[in-house]
C-alpha cells in the first residue's frame, strides 16, 4: 500500500522540511534562528549540541534570552562546569535571575589539577532527571558518544532545555543529539552558526546572528574547586539530596547571587 506525502503519520516528517510536532520548544530570543530550528526554538526534553571553535566566543550570550525567560518564572538553570566563572552582573543585567541560578563544579580528588569529567556528566544526568530543573547547560568537552545517550535519555524524561559544549573536533565523530550547531566568531558582536545537524534540510550557509552586548565570561578561568557554604541548597533543589550523599566524591556548588 502507497503512502502520500501529503498523509503522513504525525511522527515523520519530510526531509526537505523542518519537522514540526516532535515535541516542545522554547523560543530562542532571536527570530532568526527560531526560524531555523525543527518546531521554532529549542527542544526541550532533548539534547542540543554546541561546538564553539573556543571558549567565550558568544555561547553563553546565544542562550541568555532562554535563560532569562527561564528563571524568571522560577525555572532553575544548571550550569556544569563552565570553563569560566560567569559574570553575575552581567547575567542579572541580561534579565536572568540570580536566584534561580546553580553553578555546579565537580569535586576533585586530592591533588587532582582538574574535575574529573565523569563526575560532570554524573551531574549533568542527576540534574536532568530532577525533573526540577527548567534547562540544564553543561561544559563536556571530552564526553564520547555512549555517555552523550545516557544524557540525552536523561533528557527525554523531562521537560528541560539541555545544551551540552563540546570541542569542534567532536564533529568527526556521531552524537545522539538530534540538534548540532557549530559556532564561529564574526565581526564585532556577531556570531556565525552552522548547521550541522537538526530534523530537516540541510542549510549550506551559517546563519550569521547579532548577540546583545552582554559579556557574561568575565571571571578568570576556573582552575580550582570553591565549595559553597550552603551546598546542600542545590540538592534541596534538585530533590536528589540522597544521590548526592551517595556520590563517592560529592559535589561543590556556587549558588549565584
Amino acid at each position: 500500500m502507497s503512502l502520500s506525502m501529503q498523509n503522513l503519520p504525525p511522527g515523520l516528517w519530510r526531509a526537505s522540511e523542518l519537522a514540526q510536532g516532535q515535541g516542545p520548544v522554547r523560543a530562542t530570543g532571536f527570530v532568526e534562528l527560531d526560524q531555523e530550528l525543527p518546531g521554532g526554538g529549542w527542544p526541550a526534553g532533548a539534547l542540543a549540541e554546541l561546538l564553539p571553535t573556543h571558549a567565550g566566543i558568544g555561547e553563553l550570550r546565544l542562550l541568555l534570552p532562554a535563560l532569562a525567560t527561564l528563571t524568571r518564572v522560577g525555572k532553575p538553570v544548571v550550569m556544569i562546569a563552565p570553563p569560566y566563572l560567569p559574570y553575575a552582573p552581567a547575567l542579572a543585567g541580561a534579565g536572568v535571575d540570580l536566584r534561580h541560578l546553580v553553578l555546579v563544579h565537580a569535586r576533585a580528588p586530592s591533588g587532582a589539577t582538574a574535575p574529573p569529567a565523569a563526575d560532570d556528566l554524573w551531574a549533568a544526568e542527576q540534574a536532568l532527571k530532577s525533573a526540577s530543573c527548567g534547562a540544564v547547560l553543561a561544559w563536556l568537552p571530552q564526553a564520547r558518544a555512549d555517555q552523550l545517550r545516557r544524557l540525552q535519555l536523561a533528557a527525554a524524561g523531562s521537560d528541560a532545555l539541555a545544551w551540552v559544549v563540546r570541542q569542534p573536533q567532536a564533529l568527526a565523530s556521531s552524537s545522539p543529539a538530534p540538534l548540532r550547531l557549530a559556532l564561529e566568531p564574526a565581526p564585532g558582536s556577531g556570531l556565525l552558526i552552522h548547521f550541522h545537524k537538526r530534523r530537516g534540510p540541510a542549510r549550506g550557509m551559517p546563519l550569521r546572528l547579532d548577540l546583545p552586548a552582554h559579556h557574561p565570561k568575565l571571571g578568570p578561568p576556573r582552575s580550582d574547586t570553591v565549595l559553597s557554604p550552603d551546598s546542600g541548597g542545590l540538592y534541596a533543589l534538585l530533590d536528589c539530596t540522597a544521590l548526592a550523599l551517595a556520590h563517592p566524591r560529592g559535589l561543590s556548588t556556587d549558588l549565584a547571587a
